[in-house]
């Protein structure tokens, strides 16, 4: 295993284990499985382990785990407060309270906001009293490290950065998305702000593995270079040094071992000129069956309406590359899980971002396309309950 240093000097196992998605049956973790997974992925070096309040099960999985095989000291636990569900000062007590007795600890090394979307959820939260609660738990030891995680648009991820004192943060980002949600640009923000920069969806949630079009797999197998299709999205992450830390999803056993077997062999700079055109040639094979030809630059931000543009198209042109289903996740965070809602319907047609966009995109246009497709009953309906219970806001 290889480890890069966070902000405090550090070693974090660059390849991170996503709790997510531990073994289940039915909805119900598979402990046995999961036991032998983490066990596995600890024996081979990884330190990270990555959980959430709102994952079903698996911050009590995780601490079950550690606490029986002694492991607690030996890693470092990231968890994530969920702001949303934050109403009044009392709940993040209660909330805080609740995950360290799911993981069997009286302290979180790496604290992350879940999803924090935009300046307004976080001057929320501070309205709150977050910033004393936070002062107090750093100084007494119980959280010791604080980030965020992020889905949207790079803009609003610089002005999140620069918002507070952040110790690291976390970020939605692969070979597709390259220039979308906090891109390249965000994560060299960040870096040169001297954040360390943990990755989320390194494979698309196994898109850029289950769903790849034939042409995009007869290009990987023409490569000289071998490599399985999840080796190249990892080696194109590790091969940046901004990237602090990987997290893979890992529900089986061999998705550990070829996972340790990536992050054991991988060095910065080993994708050449002609590795990078490779990868580029892939892109294009999954993006030919994409709708709007949207690089993702931003030119045409901001909107007026706080339409968010770049999210909208990827989440559209996602529709036509690997489906419904995750075009709509998409869309949803990315418009949906903020104070402000920036769907395509708000768009009031002015125009002002046409005259800024370099691909000259009939951009009014597409996103009234994109708004019927996208905006469903379900969308709508999700609108409205988030606007009732008044979350993110």
């Amino acid at each position: 295993m290889q480890y890069r240093s966070d902000k405090y000097g550090n070693p974090i196992s660059i390849l991170g284990f996503g709790c997510m998605r531990l073994p289940q049956n039915l909805g119900v973790i598979r402990m046995e499985a999961a036991e032998k997974q983490i066990l596995s992925a600890i024996e081979a070096g990884v330190n990270y382990f990555d959980t959430a309040y709102i994952y079903p099960g698996s911050e009590a999985a995780l601490g079950e785990i550690l606490e029986r095989n002694g492991l607690r000291e030996k890693v470092y636990i990231a968890t994530k407060l969920p702001h949303y569900l934050v109403r009044k000062p009392e709940d993040l007590d209660r909330i805080f309270a609740e995950e360290l007795k799911r993981l069997r600890t009286d302290y979180i090394d790496y604290y992350l906001l879940h999803m924090l979307s935009d300046i307004q959820s976080w001057n929320r939260l501070l309205s709150l009293g977050f910033g004393d609660w936070l002062t107090e738990k750093q100084r007494s030891g119980q959280i010791r490290q604080i980030g965020f995680s992020y889905h949207g648009n790079t803009d609003m991820f610089r002005q999140l950065v620069d918002a507070n004192d952040w110790d690291f943060c976390m970020i939605q980002y692969n070979y597709m998305d390259e220039h979308t949600q906090a891109g390249r640009r965000g994560l060299q923000y960040a870096h040169g702000k001297g954040l360390p920069v943990f990755i989320m969806e390194p494979l698309r949630g196994g898109k850029l593995v289950s769903r790849l079009p034939e042409k995009a797999k007869e290009i990987f197998s023409a490569c000289p270079t071998k490599h399985t299709p999840a080796g190249w999205a990892f080696r194109w992450l590790w091969n940046q040094p901004e990237v602090t830390c990987v997290l893979s999803g890992m529900n089986s056993d061999a998705m550990v071992r070829e996972n340790i077997e990536t992050a054991s062999t991988v060095q910065v700079g080993e994708l050449g000129p002609a590795e990078e055109e490779m990868l580029r040639q892939v892109v294009d094979a999954i993006q030919s069956g994409m709708k709007v030809g949207c690089t993702g630059c931003g030119y045409c931000m901001p909107c007026p309406k706080h339409v968010d543009i770049p999210g909208t198209f990827a989440a559209y042109n996602r529709r036509y590359a690997e489906g419904k289903f995750w075009s709509s996740v998409d869309y949803m965070i990315c418009t949906l899980l903020r104070k402000d809602a920036t769907s395509a319907s708000n768009c009031i047609g002015c125009g002002k971002c046409e005259t800024h966009c370099p691909q000259q995109i009939a951009i009014r246009e597409q996103l009234k396309q994109a708004e019927k497709e996208l905006e469903g009953p379900l969308y709508r309906g999700a609108r409205k309950i988030i606007a009732k219970l008044k979350l993110f806001g």
